[in-house]
């Protein structure tokens, strides 16, 4: 957005900043939103204020920062209403374990959390904190409750945090969160579409307690779901097991084997506009399954496997079918494998990546391959390449005649 936006065209976003020492990144993200011509309201707890001062944020956004229940600015005393309803969106950055708990748990005891509570428009949180504190029990049981009720998460990301350790929990780098931002206020350019997207690895039963099946954690395929949603699209996931949740607002389809991944996605994908295989289907099973376990013998077993069904394949040979996006994940020779797999698949867009940089992992980097060459998505949280991934996809639809 540009700042020669008119008043009445011109985003506006509250921006929240509670107790950490990644308040100092917030400032960032400030100059950022304004630089992009968004209008930035900035209300800060008492803990964020010992880390940056209001007057930091005041000089960035050209406006007052708020910090009060009872300020007297607002002659009707109820701050909490008056500082959102013209808002197109509020932003916790970052959003603290303290703050994340009180939220979840509808606690209103300073300005920032009842303005959450009272707010109209959507929330985003960037969550920071000690790696302990995020992987902690109850922080996990607040993400869950809060996902429940429509709040997105961005992020964390993992790496060196102040405190000396290092894993998840740091906060998105300002640039992420403007990324994420512009996205929610800007158009949506899957408005209308239905998004058909598969996850997670399938299973496949040698008896009625071993199985066949992979290292796929469902992730990547999640956060395109989640992408895709974001985009205004009718996304349905069909998902092997993870332990994952489906994102707010995508309808979910529970299967295990690849045979039972086709029967669900087939029907499917005959009504969809754009089909995007992410799951890591298996591509053989055992010829038979047994009934009972299988007990250990004094030798070697032989299994035979055979094929499973292509689904990508079958779905790109459809008449009238979707736009396909297929992923492949190779362990070596990257390009070749992928250009070919695209070739044979007879399809659009090919995401390709290593699969040992991938799986079980928070970030990804992607290649995508079409009929113009490639396309590099550098190292970043998965849903981060996701949205990337959502763009490209949407500024092929429209050189394509369904």
């Amino acid at each position: 957005m540009k700042k020669t936006q008119t008043m009445a065209g011109r985003k506006r976003i509250l921006l929240g900043v509670s107790g950490g020492v990644a308040a100092y990144k917030a400032a960032e993200l400030v100059r950022l939103l304004v630089k992009a011509g968004i209008d930035v309201r900035v209300v800060m707890t008492e803990a964020a204020t010992r880390f940056v001062g209001p007057a930091t944020f005041q000089a960035l956004s050209g406006q007052p920062v708020y910090t009060d229940l009872w300020d007297a600015r607002i002659p009707d005393s109820m701050a909490h209403i008056e500082l959102s309803r013209d808002r197109d969106l509020v932003v916790v950055a970052p959003a603290s374990a303290n703050f994340m708990a009180r939220l979840a748990n509808g606690l209103a005891d300073d300005l920032l959390s009842t303005l959450c509570l009272a707010r109209r428009c959507p929330l985003l949180l960037a969550p920071a904190m000690n790696v302990e504190m995020w992987e902690n029990a109850a922080t996990q049981d607040n993400v869950r409750r809060l996902a429940s009720q429509d709040v997105g998460l961005l992020g964390p990301a993992a790496g060196d945090q102040a405190c000396g350790e290092t894993g998840r929990g740091r906060m998105l780098e300002p640039a992420q969160i403007f990324a994420a931002v512009s996205l929610r206020l800007g158009p949506k350019p899957l408005a209308g579409k239905k998004v058909l997207v598969t996850a997670g690895p399938t299973y496949e039963p040698i008896d009625t307690v071993r199985g066949l099946t992979n290292l796929s954690s469902g992730k990547m395929g999640y956060a395109v779901a989640q992408a895709a949603a974001e985009a205004g699209a009718d996304v349905t996931l069909v998902s092997g097991a993870t332990a994952l949740e489906a994102p707010a607002g995508v309808t979910r389809v529970d299967v295990r084997t690849a045979r039972e991944m086709r029967e669900a996605v087939l029907p499917l994908a005959r009504n969809s506009d754009i089909f995007i295989a992410v799951a890591a289907v298996a591509d053989y099973r055992p010829a038979e399954t047994h009934a009972h376990k299988l007990k250990r013998g004094a030798g070697s077993m032989t299994m035979e496997l055979v094929p499973n069904p292509d689904i990508l394949g079958e779905v790109a040979a459809l008449k009238n079918g979707p736009f396909c996006v297929g992923f492949a994940a190779e362990t070596e020779n990257l390009q070749a494998y992928a250009q070919e797999k695209r070739r044979k698949k007879n399809i659009p867009l090919l995401a390709a990546n290593l699969a040992q940089h991938a799986f079980g992992q928070e970030s990804n980097s992607l290649i995508l391959f079409d009929a113009k060459g490639e396309h590099e998505l550098p190292l970043a949280p998965k849903l981060v390449v996701a949205r990337q991934l959502l763009d490209h996809i949407a500024a092929m639809l429209p050189k394509r005649a369904r």
